[in-house]
């Protein structure tokens, strides 16, 4: 008896240890440098690397930023972060909420921030201090992306060209998810076919099938990975630039 109670506190221990190591890392921030690019109307850019055209300019009402390292070769892009700056003096203590959207590498830097999120670094009263400052020391860390009112979006890309070549795109990916694999069924054979990882978020696949085209995602979250499948189908006459509500949400 006495053995047992022993291993059940001892395994009670071991589970309080793993939810505060859990906890701490949700909240740990990461030291880095941050800069910004230029831009005519403080937006994000239509041509970013990670192939969300317009959608890359305008999320997050233009709060967006170019990464190096955190691009994951495009597993990165839609990822959201908080990022702020460390000089008390200048920085604002929340910090801005950034989408990736595109690749870019600074001096030292992680992030390369849109002017918008740029000046939300700021406290109020000092933002063209902080931008003369060109590079500024930051912390970030990785958040939820949040989208109210929208479902995980396909787009076909402004590239794909009916019906010998399909490439898609994927919109408001919610939650702290990886999009790492995408597959179309093919009616035909009774199988998934994977989709290539064109560049940046842009998956695409020549001579797709016909008809209505069911779709899935694998999803990498903490949980580990998983396959999240569509509820609407991409119809059978697919147009470029048009994109398509999945009818499922991501946690």
């Amino acid at each position: 008896m006495g053995f047992a109670l022993k291993n059940q506190v001892f395994l009670l221990c071991v589970m309080v240890l793993l939810l505060a190591v859990l906890c701490y890392s949700d909240d740990t921030f990461t030291r880095s440098r941050a800069t910004y690019y230029g831009s005519p109307d403080c937006y994000g850019t239509p041509s970013g690397a990670c192939g969300f055209r317009e959608f890359g300019r305008t999320v997050n009402d233009g709060s967006v930023a170019g990464v190096s390292r955190l691009f994951r070769n495009g597993t990165g892009c839609g990822a959201c972060y908080q990022v702020r700056c460390t000089t008390p003096q200048y920085c604002a203590d929340e910090g801005a909420n950034i989408v990736v959207t595109d690749y870019g590498e600074g001096d030292k830097t992680d992030f390369i921030l849109s002017p918008r999120a740029y000046a939300k670094l700021a406290r109020p009263n000092v933002v063209s201090q902080l931008f003369s400052y060109g590079v500024v020391d930051i912390e970030y860390r990785r958040i939820s992306c949040k989208y109210s009112g929208y479902n995980l979006m396909f787009k076909v890309h402004e590239s794909s060209n009916y019906p010998s070549y399909l490439a898609i795109v994927l919109l408001y990916v919610t939650g702290q998810n990886d999009i790492i694999a995408v597959e179309l069924w093919q009616e035909d054979c009774q199988e998934w076919s994977a989709m290539r990882r064109a560049y940046g978020a842009v998956w695409d696949l020549a001579s797709p099938p016909s008809g209505p085209l069911k779709l899935r995602f694998q999803v990498s979250d903490r949980r580990g990975l998983s396959w999240v499948e569509s509820k609407n189908a991409l119809p059978s006459d697919w147009k470029a630039g048009v994109a398509y509500d999945s009818h499922v949400q991501l946690n």
